[in-house]
């Protein structure tokens, strides 16, 4: 009887698996066909994302994967008929969706049959649109941390966020404000002659990529965190089989870290920082460009400017302590930017854009080297709609009038 029993609850599961592939793939189809008719407007609703809420109970994050996808598997018949059959998970097809393309939508099916969704998640990471199974990953990832927090442990978060943003004298994105909340939890020896904070970083000799361990997890560091760990860390050699240990060694010896950190009072030397917490010891040509250990060549940064520099968002140039320039990507002296990207900022809230949002759009509209308010604005338009953020603040893009933000230019549209 059990044995009877247990094949047909399973039966009824498979059944149900197969149904809700079928499902979404349907729903895919009919999500398409609302973004393109403007579905939303013509019942009465300001964007896409209130509709699918409204309509499915969709929260804005699920809802956006839901256009995404969507759209996507508009372009890949394969894919979207692998779903409605069962063959894959409506997860699974999300994560693939993220590099396929029609040419290589063929050689993604072959590679993620019989994977789990996690394990798809992990061969996806690292690759772009375009690249196929076959093609070496970049170690270039980003991570979604979901918390679910009480009120009270909010608002400690955000205040500590908070008080973070004024010790380094401006808004942080949500990348180095975590890193800079870790940090202080990992907190090593108070010896100024050491770094402030211990992590381990393994990275191959002969690549150069290298992970740092996660809970149980080997996580790929980006290239340009490499390059600031060097710049200020304790390094220990690569111990084979058979050979003696050498002793591990502190990049910058430490008496000249201690006399660097008292000349710079322990604070971030970047114009307008303030922060006397979370520095580290940067080298004003690099130790791969052949920069040395000499006070002159050396200055006292926080983490949050060190990773600029090594993102190359950040140019500090010139001998300290005295004899330092700080520039932009594109060249305009340290901190002119930060009034335009407060006006595109406001500018993006009043065309009805999430706050979150519109941080992104316009750091990342910035950090692709954007210059001046209105080509900031189109740029964070454009990665708007590229991220199926469906809402009338991008009804002016592709024709129509120019659009006129309050306090900012008209932005005449352009095609992206």
């Amino acid at each position: 009887m059990r044995d009877e029993m247990w094949k047909t609850v399973h039966a009824e599961l498979t059944r149900l698996a197969r149904a809700k592939g079928e499902y979404d793939a349907e729903e895919a189809h009919w999500l398409v066909a609302a973004v393109r008719l403007r579905v939303h407007e013509q019942v009465g609703y300001a964007t896409a994302l209130e509709y699918l809420e409204r309509l499915f109970g969709y929260g804005p994050r699920m809802a956006k994967e839901r256009l995404r996808v969507a759209e996507a598997l508009a372009g890949l018949p394969a894919m979207r008929d692998a779903l409605a059959a069962g063959g894959l998970t409506w997860s699974a097809v999300r994560e693939l969706s993220r590099v396929a393309q029609a040419g290589t939508e063929a050689e993604w099916l072959a590679a993620a049959r019989g994977k789990t969704a996690r394990q798809i998640e992990e061969m996806v990471s690292g690759r772009k649109p375009g690249d196929r199974p076959s093609d070496p990953a970049e170690p270039v990832t980003r991570h979604v941390l979901r918390l679910e927090l009480s009120a009270e442990a909010l608002a400690a978060f955000r205040e500590a966020r908070r008080q973070i943003e004024l010790e380094v004298g401006h808004s942080l994105d949500d990348d180095a404000a975590v890193r800079m909340l870790a940090h202080h939890a990992l907190r090593g020896p108070d010896d100024p002659g050491r770094a402030a904070y211990q992590v381990a970083l393994t990275v191959c000799e002969e690549c150069g990529r290298g992970t740092r361990d996660g809970s149980g997890q080997a996580l790929a560091v980006e290239s340009h965190h490499i390059e600031a760990a060097r710049c200020d860390a304790q390094e220990f050699p690569l111990t084979h089989v058979g050979s003696t240990a050498e002793p591990a060694a502190q990049s910058i010896p430490p008496s000249i870290r201690r006399e660097v950190l008292r000349r710079d009072h322990g604070r971030c030397q970047v114009a307008g920082c303030r922060s006397a917490k979370f520095v580290e010891v940067h080298h004003i040509v690099w130790r791969s460009d052949g920069g040395t250990h000499h006070p002159s060549n050396l200055t006292t940064t926080c983490s949050a400017h060190h990773a600029l520099v090594h993102r190359g968002l950040l140019i500090i140039e010139g001998t300290a302590p005295d004899r330092l320039t700080f520039r932009h990507a594109d060249g305009t002296p340290y901190g002119e930017r930060d009034a335009d990207e407060a006006d595109a900022l406001s500018g993006l809230r009043h065309l009805g854009v999430a706050a979150g949002d519109a941080r992104r759009a316009v750091a990342a509209a910035m950090g692709s080297g954007a210059v001046g308010l209105e080509a900031i604005l189109r740029q964070a338009l454009i990665v708007l709609a590229r991220t199926t953020y469906a809402s009338v603040a991008l009804s002016s893009l592709g024709t129509g009038p120019a659009v006129s933000v309050p306090g900012t230019a008209a932005i005449s549209p352009q095609p992206a």
